[in-house]
Order: structure tokens, then C-alpha cells, then sequence
């Protein structure tokens, strides 16, 4: 991709981002975002065809921007399954926040939009990944508890970690983030690790 065509994609992604957290997301148009980005609905076409690969694109850019591979660094550099665990949930959950915003928009318009709800989606399927190599490591190390089996023990932690979960201690409990992370980290543990096998 030229110079030129990704500054003009980044500058659609961009677009995209500010119009989801500031206003309606339900009513933005594919026109809307193009007229934000300053170029004509056609070029926008160009480089996303449907508006799904925008919605997806425009998640995506979130990763790039705020690093997440630097974020999720100290969870896969994990020694142990428990530390990885930890290491896993401090990440994620330190990086709700930043994407609240966007989450927020994706979560509203799922139910109505399918391209909201295919790139929401998708996501939220990189973030099951997650949970999977974190339950594989418990499972690896013999930590992992017996009373569930690791896709069990994934859907659990993938469902702990929600943005909805978050959304609701933080917001409608008015949790600190330290708390938050303090609590869910210790009820992953509960219910997930074998504290006999932890012990060993």
C-alpha cells in the first residue's frame, strides 16, 4: 500500500473512532464517516468496501494505538499458568478502559447492525484467544482446576472478563480500577485454579 493510500486509510480509521465515542453510533453512515474523514464516499469505498471492514479496521487500529502487544508482553513471558493468569487479567483489564469508548458503541449497536456485530465479533474472539493460552497454561503446569475442562475453564475466564463486568463494577458500583482488578483476579483463581496442585 502506498504512502498516500494509508495515511488516507488511517485518516477513514481515525474518522471512524471519534464519530463511535461522540455521538449515535446507531445513526453514522458510511457518508458520515467519509464527510468526517474529508474525502467522498467513494474513495471511502475504496479502501473499505463493506462497512463491516471498517468496523473491524477501525477496532483493530485501536490495538495498534494503544500497543497491545506490549500490554500482553508479561503474560505470554509468563513462567507459570497462575502467573500468566494474572499477568493476563491485569492486561486486559487494564485495557478497557482505553477501548471503553468504542466497546461501548459496538455493544449498542450489535443487536441491530450485522457489521457492528461481526466486527464486535471478531474481537471479542481475539480476546477468547487469550483465555484460552492462559487456560492452557494452567492446564500445562496441572494447576488448572479439576472441576471444569479448559474450554469450560475459558468460557469461564472469557465471560469474567467482559466489558460488561467491567462496565457494571466500575460504573454502576463505582469500584475503584484497583479494586476491580484486586477482586477479579482473586475470583479467576477461586474458580479456576487448583490450589492443591498450586501448592505443590
Amino acid at each position: 500500500m502506498s504512502r498516500k493510500n494509508l495515511e488516507t486509510r488511517n485518516r477513514i480509521v481515525q474518522a471512524s473512532w471519534r464519530m463511535l465515542e461522540g455521538g449515535d453510533a446507531n445513526a453514522i453512515r458510511m457518508g458520515d464517516i467519509a464527510k468526517e474523514a474529508g474525502i467522498s464516499r467513494q474513495a471511502l469505498y475504496l479502501h473499505f468496501p463493506a462497512r463491516a471492514d471498517l468496523l473491524d479496521a477501525t477496532a483493530r487500529y485501536l490495538d495498534e494505538y494503544y500497543e497491545i502487544d506490549k500490554r500482553l508482553a508479561a503474560s505470554r513471558a509468563a513462567e507459570t499458568g497462575i502467573e500468566r493468569l494474572d499477568a493476563f487479567i491485569e492486561a486486559w483489564g487494564n485495557y478497557i478502559p482505553k477501548i471503553y469508548g468504542m466497546a461501548k458503541a459496538f455493544l449498542a449497536m450489535k443487536d441491530s447492525d450485522e457489521a457492528a456485530r461481526i466486527a464486535w465479533t471478531s474481537r471479542m474472539e481475539a480476546l477468547r484467544h487469550g483465555c484460552r493460552a492462559a487456560i492452557r497454561a494452567l492446564n500445562r503446569d496441572g494447576t488448572l482446576s479439576p472441576d471444569h475442562s479448559p474450554g469450560q475453564a475459558a468460557d469461564i475466564l472469557w465471560t469474567i472478563l467482559s466489558v460488561r463486568n467491567w462496565e457494571q463494577l466500575r460504573h454502576d458500583c463505582g469500584w475503584s480500577q484497583k479494586r476491580y482488578l484486586s477482586v477479579t483476579k482473586n475470583a479467576a483463581r477461586r474458580i479456576l485454579v487448583n490450589e492443591k496442585g498450586a501448592g505443590e
